[in-house]
């Protein structure tokens, strides 16, 4: 659903993109309150694994195939403020380095892609594991429906921003009937693609996702036939510095991201996604404008030069995968650093 330059007027984008400053100067406040020491090199991990999974067009419709937006995913595994500022990092190297969403629709792209899929996708999913046993299944069940509804909702969001600020005259009711349609289909796919994500993360490591903390419940005993709360443990020793490593995940998410990208991404749909889909049918993009960026060593996910579309689009992928990894990594070990330190807690005194 990335929105190309030439689909909303200028005006309408640029108030599109102070809305998109403005919460991405909100999230990187909230996100200092996410982000801990073991957190913030995940969070890269997850823009990089993002961006991976979104090269992956899957079909949905005759001639149509849809993609991950990931707000979902985001906000779930790493909270919501992050989660923006991840979805942000992803569309920002698409364009930049892919041609891939109008520089000028950046705005738009992180209002619909990023923040409109986090708050729906989150609310909803806040909501589901408040009212649902805490248990690993009903809290991938909550992924699973909070990311399906995340992507009609963004539809929802686009089309209203067209209303406002479309160049081109369509019915506004067409467009938001087609939007939706075919966006239902495709948030089934985000929807399964989500539930497997986090449900395979806490499988491993519960307590790196951010919906998941608190994810155990209380032990239950069955005593003459009625269950009853298990008596309290004693305080466990302290976890090893090894064990709380996420070494192994984020090598293991990476590896998993540079695979999608570099290999996988090959066996990808090749047909237009939901937004292009209707567009064409519709004719909403006929003053859509060539990108800025076209001329990129990288334009259209392949690298310049390399004839052999395998090759190419491979090591474009991978090239992806490690600039999002390191610019996004960046940014959250810096608002890390910036994070408010804790009041030191006054030190037990010993008594003989």
């Amino acid at each position: 659903m990335h929105v190309p330059d030439g689909f909303i007027n200028a005006p309408v984008s640029a108030v599109a993109g102070v809305a998109a400053a403005g919460a991405v100067a909100v999230s990187l406040r909230g996100a200092r309150r996410e982000l801990d020491e073991r957190t913030a090199p995940l969070a890269g991990l997850v823009a990089a694994f993002i961006f991976a999974v979104q090269m992956l067009n899957f079909p949905v419709a005759a001639g149509t195939s849809g993609h991950l937006l990931g707000g979902a995913l985001a906000a779930i595994l790493v909270g919501p403020f992050t989660g923006v500022l991840c979805i942000a990092v992803v569309l920002l190297m698409q364009g930049i380095l892919f041609a891939d969403g109008g520089l000028t629709a950046l705005g738009v792209n992180i209002t619909v892609m990023g923040v409109v899929t986090v708050v729906v996708a989150y609310g909803l999913f806040r909501g589901l594991t408040r009212v649902l046993p805490r248990t690993r299944r009903s809290t991938t069940a909550a992924a699973f429906v909070a990311a399906l509804v995340s992507v009609p909702a963004a539809a929802v969001a686009f089309t209203l921003i067209y209303a406002v600020g479309g160049t081109t005259d369509v019915p506004i009711g067409k467009v938001l009937t087609a939007m939706v349609g075919v966006h239902v289909l495709i948030g089934i796919g985000e929807a399964a693609i989500t539930a497997l994500t986090v449900g395979a993360v806490i499988a491993v490591r519960p307590d790196l996702v951010h919906g998941a903390r608190g994810l155990a419940a209380p032990l239950k005993l069955r005593v003459d036939g009625e269950l009853v709360d298990a008596p309290a443990a004693p305080a466990a020793a302290p976890v090893p510095a090894a064990a709380r490593s996420t070494r192994t995940v984020w090598a293991t998410g990476l590896a998993a991201a540079l695979v999608l990208a570099g290999f996988v991404s090959f066996y990808a749909s090749a047909n237009p996604d939901g937004l292009e889909k209707v567009a064409a049918d519709k004719g909403i993009d006929e003053k859509v404008q060539e990108h800025d960026a076209a001329d990129s060593p990288l334009a259209d996910y392949g690298v310049k030069d390399i004839t052999d579309a395998r090759i190419s689009g491979g090591l474009a992928g991978v090239i992806g995968v490690g600039v999002t990894v390191a610019v996004g990594s960046g940014v959250f070990w810096a608002v890390r650093k910036r994070r408010t330190p804790e009041a030191p807690q006054p030190r037990a005194t010993e008594t003989v």
